[in-house]
């Protein structure tokens, strides 16, 4: 948690922190691409983590360890590739890993 806390204060390591891009829409279709892929990736590895004999909270919250770290290297690779690094992006993807997750609460207690 500490190394966490310190990575993000210290500026965001390669290039500081991200800032919103004026062609980065809160709403449109590359949002809507992130939070559809998030709910698959946290229902996904939620299904296989459950089906692997791993308890309900468990899978869960690994799973959204999955769906966070795939949003979040997402976001690192645009960075890299010269794109813009978008927190809304992250938000759209975190949006869509809590609806997966209240899905896969309906459907497997």
């Amino acid at each position: 948690m500490r190394f966490a806390l310190a990575f993000v204060l210290s500026g965001f390591p390669f290039g500081g922190p991200p800032r919103p891009s004026p062609s980065d829409p809160w709403f449109g279709a590359d949002k809507a691409k992130h939070f559809v892929a998030s709910v698959v990736i946290q229902s996904a590895g939620h299904s296989v983590l459950r089906a692997n004999g791993h308890a309900y909270r468990d899978a869960a919250w690994k799973a959204g360890a999955i769906t966070l770290g795939v949003g979040v290297g997402k976001e690192l690779w645009d960075r890299r590739s010269g794109r813009d690094f978008s927190l809304r992006d992250l938000a759209a993807d975190a949006a869509g890993g809590g609806t997966g997750a209240v899905l896969m609460r309906q459907f497997a207690p």
